[in-house]
């Protein structure tokens, strides 16, 4: 290994520092001398004012920029498509006419007093100008409080006028100031409807106020059981159209803004819009709404009879040929089934948890014109549509033979009863 006196190693180490300074001002001077020839220099320069160079490069891309930008030009003449413009005259139309519907319910706290909660959300549709507002059932039941909002941010306490469970339609009313004209929606004909056909839907899905969605008719007459009250909705409407939580008592509307049913309910397993959604048709919703409107619910033909839905056990029991339909426990006396021939049970016996006495023998009921009868949901579907004093005609199984009936329906006040 090479050794060093110490008077080599400074003589080194200050040639070496000499030798870097060098270097540097002859590189520092050679960059200076290139930007002095690229650039002009002002006339005039403030002594106190140090001089910048802005380097070629930096130079050319702004050019480039402002090149660009002068050669892009922005349209201000705004086309649209005739489905487009059909979308925005929809929308413009009917859009002030939807609510928002929020509502409170009242809970128990952990010292089981009773507070006041947030409850559900949806959507209704303002179908006269004095505040009246159709939904659905389900979106404001169970409510201590309803709370409508409008289009211009508003908001308003809502009374119920009237509901109806088999429909899962109900109609509400909020007090508008005096002098507020409100935008209403005009009804539809939902018996003209075909499939395939353009439909829109505008509601508060999640609680976003006045979306809009498109899609087509996917099919119409569809019968579906709502689970929360165990009655079938005959007639919907089936469509593609996205329809979310919050769209329920929404309005789903034709091209022309034209309310053609009514949002009610989807078929999902996320419980997000798949593409399959169903709307109460504007045919039942006249009838509903007019009904609620006039009289603070639906005044339905009615049987006057009671009723046990069938099943295996009770048909072995009686020894009966069908398991389906329903087993006529008791008429009324001088009522509309006893006057057409209507045979009531004979043998009274406990069914069930309750020892409820229920009468065997009687007629089993197992269509009302051509819809066949298998259970309670079934009966009042096949009525629901049906008024004080139409004919209905009645399909009975009795002794292993069918024989048909005609009854001429009575009114609400006397109700038919079922087990």
């Amino acid at each position: 290994m090479k050794l060093y006196t110490k008077s080599q190693v400074i003589f080194f180490t200050v040639f070496g520092i000499a030798v870097t300074a060098v270097f540097s001002i002859a590189i520092s001077a050679s960059l200076i001398n290139k930007k002095s020839s690229g650039a002009k220099q002002p006339e005039t320069q403030a002594a106190s004012e140090p001089v910048v160079s802005i380097p070629e490069e930096i130079n050319s891309l702004q050019e480039l920029s402002d090149t660009v930008l002068n050669s892009v030009q922005i349209s201000t003449d705004m086309t649209y498509t005739m489905d487009e413009k059909q979308n925005i005259g929809v929308y413009e139309k009917c859009s002030p006419a939807v609510v928002n519907i929020n509502t409170q319910v009242t809970g128990v706290n952990w010292f089981l007093e009773p507070i006041v909660q947030d409850g559900g959300s949806g959507s209704g549709s303002i179908i006269d100008k004095r505040g009246y507002v159709l939904t659905n059932v389900h979106v404001i039941k169970g409510a201590s409080k309803i709370y409508v909002s409008l289009s211009d941010g508003t908001q308003y306490e809502a009374q119920i006028i009237g509901q109806d469970a088999d429909s899962d339609l109900a109609v509400i009313k909020f007090e508008p100031p005096r002098g507020t004209e409100l935008t209403t929606i005009a009804f539809g004909d939902s018996a003209k409807l075909k499939v395939g056909q353009k439909v829109i839907a505008i509601g508060n899905p999640y609680g976003f106020d006045r979306t809009m969605t498109t899609g087509i008719i996917s099919a119409l007459g569809r019968p579906l059981k709502d689970a929360s009250t165990n009655r079938i909705i005959r007639n919907m409407i089936q469509t593609d159209t996205a329809i979310n939580p919050g769209n329920s008592g929404g309005p789903l509307l034709d091209t022309n803004g034209n309310m053609i049913g009514i949002n009610t309910m989807i078929y999902s397993n996320s419980g997000s819009s798949a593409g399959i959604g169903f709307a109460v048709p504007a045919e039942t919703a006249v009838r509903v709404a007019s009904d609620l409107l006039k009289y603070g619910k639906v005044r339905r033909g009615t049987l006057e009879l009671s009723v046990v839905q069938l099943n295996n056990t009770i048909a072995n029991y009686a020894n009966l040929d069908i398991a389906r339909g329903l087993l006529v426990s008791r008429t009324t006396k001088g009522g509309n089934a006893e006057k057409a021939g209507i045979v009531q049970g004979t043998q009274a016996v406990r069914y069930g948890y309750g020892n409820t006495i229920i009468y065997l023998g009687g007629d089993i009921i197992t269509k009302i014109d051509n819809i066949t009868i298998s259970s309670i949901a079934d009966y009042y579907s096949a009525l629901e549509s049906k008024r004080p004093g139409d004919t209905v005609s009645v399909t009975l199984h009795r002794n292993g033979k069918d024989r048909e009936v005609k009854i001429i329906l009575a009114s609400p006040d006397e109700k038919t009863t079922s087990i």
